[in-house]
This record gives C-alpha cells, sequence and structure tokens, in this order.
C-alpha cells in the first residue's frame, strides 16, 4: 500500500493576505492550498508571490500539507512562480485550467530544470469541459517520468458557467464529476471535491460533503475555516468504521482464516477484497492520528 496522506480539508487563502497565511499555521486543515491565481489580484501579484515563497521556505506549517496553486504556466506570472516555488519546495503546485496532460507534463519539465525536489508534486484543476473529456489523459501524466501529477482538483463553479448549466447544478455535474474521479483512480492518484460557496447554509455543506465521501472522493476544497471540522468529519473514517476495519483485519488474520477467500461475519459473505479496503481505513486513521486531527 502506497503512503497514506489525509487530504480531507483543504482550504484555500489569497497569497496577498499575510494574516491569513499566519494563521493557517495553526488551523487544523489537513492540506493549506495558498492561491496566487483568481485569489490574489493582478497589481500585487509580485508582492503576494515573494510573500508566498518566504513563508513557505519558512515551513512552520507543521504537518499540513502545502500546497500553492500558481497562475496559467504560459503567462509571465506563471513562469515567475513557478521560478519562485520551485525554490520554495512546498508539497505541491495546483496548475488551473488544465486541458491536457501536456501542460503538466511541461510543468513537471520546468520544475526538474529548476531543480525543484522530486518530493514537490503538481495537482491539476478541473475546470473546463474539455478537461472533462480528457480526463483519463490527463491523469495519465502521473505516469509520465515528468508529470509528477498527484491529484486531480474540481472545479465547480467555472465547469457550471462553461456549460451553461443553473446553479446550484451539482446534480446535473455528476456524471463529470464521476468521470473526473474514475480517471484519478484509474491511475491511482488523489480526488478532490471542489468548493460549496454559501457560508450561510451549513446543513447543505456538510451533506454535499457526505455526497463526495460516498461518490469516493478524497477530501473538499474549502473557502472559509468553518468549514474545515465538518470536511474533516465527513471525509475521515469515525470510531465505527475504525472499530469494524479492526474487527474484520482479525477475523481475516485468525489461523484458520489466512488461506480462505471469502469469510461469512455476521450472516455476511465478505471477500479479501474487503481486507484491503479495512487496511486503508487503518491507515488513514492512524495517518490522521499523527495530525493530531
Amino acid at each position: 500500500m502506497s503512503e497514506i496522506r489525509p487530504r480531507r480539508s483543504v482550504l484555500a487563502m489569497p497569497g496577498s493576505n499575510a494574516r491569513a497565511l499566519e494563521k493557517a499555521r495553526s488551523l487544523p486543515a489537513d492540506v493549506i492550498l495558498i492561491d496566487l491565481e483568481d485569489g490574489t489580484a493582478p497589481e500585487v501579484k509580485a508582492a503576494a508571490r515573494a510573500q508566498v515563497a518566504a513563508a513557505v521556505t519558512a515551513r512552520g506549517f507543521g504537518a499540513r500539507e502545502v500546497v500553492v496553486r500558481i497562475n496559467a504556466p504560459e503567462t509571465e506570472d506563471g513562469e515567475a512562480d513557478l521560478v519562485a516555488l520551485a525554490a520554495a519546495a512546498p508539497d505541491a503546485i495546483l496548475v488551473p485550467k488544465v486541458r491536457t496532460s501536456d501542460t503538466l507534463i511541461a510543468v513537471g519539465s520546468r520544475l526538474r530544470r529548476l531543480g525543484a525536489p522530486l518530493a514537490t508534486r503538481v495537482w491539476a484543476m478541473i475546470e473546463t469541459p474539455m478537461a472533462v473529456v480528457n480526463a483519463a489523459e490527463i491523469a495519465g501524466a502521473a505516469r509520465d517520468v515528468d508529470g509528477r501529477l498527484a491529484a486531480l482538483v474540481i472545479g465547480p463553479n467555472d465547469l457550471l458557467k462553461a456549460s451553461r448549466i443553473r446553479p446550484p447544478g451539482r446534480a446535473a455535474l455528476m456524471p463529470w464529476l464521476m468521470t473526473v474521479l474514475a480517471a484519478a483512480r484509474a491511475y491511482e492518484i488523489e480526488a478532490i471535491d471542489g468548493v460549496f460557496t454559501d457560508l450561510t447554509d451549513a446543513a447543505g455543506f456538510e451533506a454535499e460533503c457526505v455526497q463526495g465521501r460516498d461518490l469516493g472522493f478524497d477530501g473538499k476544497m474549502l473557502i472559509h475555516p468553518s468549514q474545515i471540522g465538518p470536511a474533516n468529519a465527513a471525509f475521515g473514517p469515525d470510531a465505527a468504521e475504525i472499530a469494524q476495519a479492526r474487527s474484520l483485519m482479525d477475523v481475516f488474520d485468525a489461523p484458520e482464516n489466512r488461506a480462505r477467500g471469502v469469510i461469512a461475519v455476521d450472516g455476511k459473505m465478505v471477500e479479501r477484497l474487503h481486507v484491503e479496503a479495512a487496511r486503508r481505513t487503518l491507515a488513514m486513521a492512524e495517518a490522521i492520528a499523527r495530525l493530531g486531527a
């Protein structure tokens, strides 16, 4: 089993906001997503870039994963972002509006030439119809030597606008979400559900988190610290799931069952494939415990 890293809550914040960056060091989000693209006004992009690079270089975010969303890599700002971040070495760089794998491979190649450590991965925003159509091809960049791809992130608002689906439009987007999720699973990378923008609708947000978890997403992109708790609760295993996973592991680890592929447990037939799912649940619970959240 590959390394398990919780990404239940991916909290976005503008790179131009020094106070928010400082606060992020103590928030219980699994991932701090610092935005140099849409969340940063054009006139402050250079200052924000320097500020973000300094903050990432200084570390201090604890066990939280730090991801920086850059400007489009073919632009002057995008190139400057890559130069600054290659040296700062965040956990990942999020590339906006990816349409084909060529963009990701070009970014990975540029990072290699800039001397960025291999530990700095690349995430891809899926926020155009073309990206959905090319989801499998984009996810395939994970297998390229220069791809560095580790996650696909849904951009629902851009998808709604581009497709002319009327908001809220979650139901209409469902086939698109599952297409992206299938591509991520086919290439064994993460899939992060998109933002929920109505901060006044806590119940709606929690319901969408539960739905995203049940669909198979690994976590959710957030826009406010108040969303961290519900996202962490929804996308992490609860006490009952952990207990069930341990019980299943105990049954299959019993000497008399080690050679069996199918076992009746509490009146239900359970296969060894369920053991792998149980093992992942326990590994996730341990990883979350290490985060202290």
